[in-house]
């Protein structure tokens, strides 16, 4: 349950036509200026200040969320609540880089936040890309789109777990594999001989999640037997299908 997600989220953007221009970095007032317009409207979220982006969004803005919903603008402006009690957040705007077009201004930040649901407490970053035109000597959004970055999640304990059941190698073509081990008590895996191990975290019996960058969930099938015989790789709400050898 994010903050964004409860009171909508957002983001990207119509781009309008680029000025053919090449790009410049943004001077350091304006950069200031787009972040103070952004953290205006993430401020304004969780009070529900519909005012706020009713004032800022261009009347033909896009708004795509971190999970690929898209809104404009009269539904993102009527979306808008206080949080109800027991929810609470906020956002810090982070490693902000501004591009000029022009009259198109690009801003890239980093929208690190923090939440708190009914006494506990989260963190979620996200990358967001803003996409600024010049109406009427103002700076209006035209876009805003932002993905969640894959961090590091809250370690679990999970119980009779045998991590010798998983060890062995996992194809899933003739000439592409993973070979999985237990090292140490440490459960890992490398896609290629001499490459980078990544560490298998477990989420219950048969589910780990990798440790790479995508933060993928990695699923052990068993045969009627009871032994593992295949491995999934869920990634992009997709399951990639590894046979393990015998």
């Amino acid at each position: 349950m994010r903050m964004r997600s409860l009171g909508f989220l957002w983001v990207l953007a119509a781009l309008s036509p680029l000025s053919s221009a090449r790009a410049t970095e943004a001077p350091k007032p304006l950069r200031d200026e787009l972040l103070q317009i952004t953290q205006a409207l993430v401020d304004a979220i969780p009070l529900g200040d519909k005012a706020v982006w009713e004032r800022v969004l261009t009347d033909d803005a896009v708004i795509i969320d971190e999970f690929g919903r898209v809104a404009h603008k009269a539904d993102t402006v009527a979306s808008m609540h206080p949080f109800p009690a027991g929810l609470s957040g906020s956002i810090e705007l982070r490693d902000a880089h501004a591009q000029l077009y022009g009259d198109t201004a690009i801003l890239q930040v980093e929208e690190y936040e923090r939440e708190a649901v009914f006494g506990q407490n989260l963190v979620v970053r996200y990358q967001s890309l803003l996409t600024f035109v010049k109406q009427s000597g103002m700076w209006k959004l035209a876009g805003y789109e932002d993905v969640t970055l894959p961090t590091a999640p809250p370690k679990l304990a999970v119980a009779d777990l045998v991590l010798g059941d998983y060890s062995g190698t996992y194809r899933y073509a003739p000439d592409r594999s993973w070979k999985v081990s237990n090292k140490q008590g440490v459960l890992s895996y490398v896609t290629k001989s001499g490459g980078r191990a990544n560490v298998l975290e477990p989420i219950a019996k048969d589910v780990f999640m990798s440790s790479d960058d995508e933060r993928n969930l990695l699923i052990f099938r068993r045969d009627e037997r009871g032994k593992v015989s295949a491995l999934l790789e869920r990634r992009k709400f997709n399951d990639l299908r590894l046979t393990k050898e015998v």
